[in-house]
């Protein structure tokens, strides 16, 4: 996490002070969440696919996009970011063929452009972007899921789609196989804007009034802290991404520096498995860099001195100290064994809380039941779990009930991004119940002409 100062060139008053930092949460065991806070750029995007596969595709996304030319000219900043989104699907498109198993793979994509004194957003997915303007709070951008269709016609409420099952549910991704249209427009900015991007690991378990009024206090770092703080709070079932940007004047005193990347896109292990793409210039120092300075390990111990082996002890001294060195012996092994005693009973009750746990933990997990992917995403299938998804102590919380032979990749795309998370269930029949309506959208995939959602559909 980082906070830094833009400083475009050109003729405005204004400019960007902004603060980055993403935690890949308390369920999931990689972070598949990208983001990047520049002088003239800010993104968030949220991988999908698992077996980091997502994490490769968000990477993917926000390399592509943190390379755009500056330009305070909207219709060429617009031009560019439609061509970059194309972009994105094509490098992806060209992962997954160099990489079959991948297929599945998606990111969603938020992400603004700085004008100068006014702003250009990008946005597909699910990932948002808020503008807090006279400490009133907007959702700059538009949900492309499901559910959010559903509160468009009118079906569901606002507070129904908060805990509707299939809210995680994308209609719009950049997965590298069908071609999407991202929404593209242009706002204003005005000093004393604060411009929040997250991902849904903030979003689905922070409300909008929350959020708010954790935006008004404090600067973008120790703002991005606390929201991050606060999904970790609620659980954080998801990886949690936030950026945060204020619009200042452009005299500010206070020191420049370079652009943060966070999340996937800023690990090594994710930038080599992706060796055509070109990643931002990071500010988090190299290790071992012939440039890196020296470590500083302190001053040196101080000598000690030397004993003087000449020195003679009377023998009535040498009885006295005998005496009280054994008295002190006495006195040591009595406290030793005090502390045994007191050692084997804080063990006792350690032994008995812990198998008390692991009955608790064990009742618990038995009456868990979800539908999840049984093997990579792209050529896995989908399969009946009891349990929680995770591991304990390297002990693994689930077990694998039933395999339905239902290949992941041909289900329709949102079903594939369902399954890959996995999707709760009430009871095992319920799970099977779940299987067999995947499976029916499965078949309804095999036919000549298959229709929008499906794997190889026409856009």
């Amino acid at each position: 996490m980082t906070e830094s100062l833009s400083t475009p060139e050109g003729s405005t008053s204004l400019r960007l002070r902004y603060a980055a930092r993403s935690d890949v949460g308390l369920v999931r065991q990689g972070n598949e969440d990208s983001g990047f806070a520049g002088p003239d750029l800010l993104l968030v995007a949220d991988g999908m696919g698992g077996h980091a596969a997502g994490e490769l595709a968000s990477a993917t996304a926000v390399a592509t996009i943190a390379s755009i030319h500056p330009s305070y000219d909207e219709s060429i900043a617009m031009s560019e970011l439609t061509e970059r989104v194309n972009e994105i699907g094509d490098r992806i498109a060209a992962t997954i063929a160099d990489e079959p198993e991948f297929t599945g793979m998606g990111t969603t994509l938020t992400g603004i452009v700085w004008l100068g004194s006014r702003i250009a957003i990008v946005h597909v997915g699910d990932s948002r972007a808020y503008r807090l303007r006279d400490d009133e709070l907007a959702q700059l951008t538009h949900d492309h899921t499901y559910v959010q269709t559903l509160i468009d016609t009118g079906r569901i409420t606002e507070d129904e789609a908060a805990v509707h099952p299939r809210r995680s549910l994308l209609m719009r991704a950049l997965d590298g196989m069908n071609e999407v249209e991202a929404d593209i427009f242009v706002l204003d900015a005005a000093k004393g804007d604060r411009f929040l991007l997250c991902s849904d690991g903030l979003s689905g378990v922070v409300s909008n009034s929350e959020i708010a009024s954790h935006l008004r206090l404090g600067d973008p770092t120790g703002c991005v802290t606390r929201l991050v703080d606060l999904a970790l709070e609620r659980g954080a079932p998801d990886n949690v991404t936030v950026v945060i940007a204020d619009v200042i004047s452009r005299d500010s005193a206070a020191p420049l520096t370079r652009a943060v990347v966070v999340g996937a896109a800023g690990e090594a292990r994710v930038r080599v498995r992706l060796p055509h793409v070109t990643f931002p210039d990071d500010m988090q120092p190299v290790p071992n860099a012939p440039d890196a300075p020296p470590a500083v390990w302190g001053p040196p111990t101080q000598e000690q001195p030397l004993i003087d082996a000449d020195i003679t002890v009377p023998a009535a001294e040498m009885d006295r100290r005998r005496a009280a060195a054994t008295a002190v012996n006495e006195g040591e092994r009595a406290r030793k064994r005090r502390r045994w005693i007191v050692a084997g009973g804080l063990a006792l009750a350690i032994v008995v809380l812990v198998l008390a746990t692991i009955g608790l933990i064990r009742t618990f997990v038995a009456s868990q039941w979800y539908v999840a992917v049984n093997g990579s995403p792209g050529t896995g299938t989908v399969a009946v779990y009891q349990g929680v998804p995770g591991t304990l102590i390297g002990v693994s919380l689930a077990d694998l009930i039933s395999d339905a032979g239902i290949t992941v990749g041909s289900l329709p795309l949102f079903d594939q991004e369902l399954v890959s998370k996995g999707i709760p269930a009430q009871s095992q029949a319920d799970a099977e119940r779940i299987v067999s309506e995947l499976g029916a959208r499965a078949a309804s995939c095999r036919v000549s002409l298959p229709p929008a959602g499906c794997p190889g559909a026409t856009s």
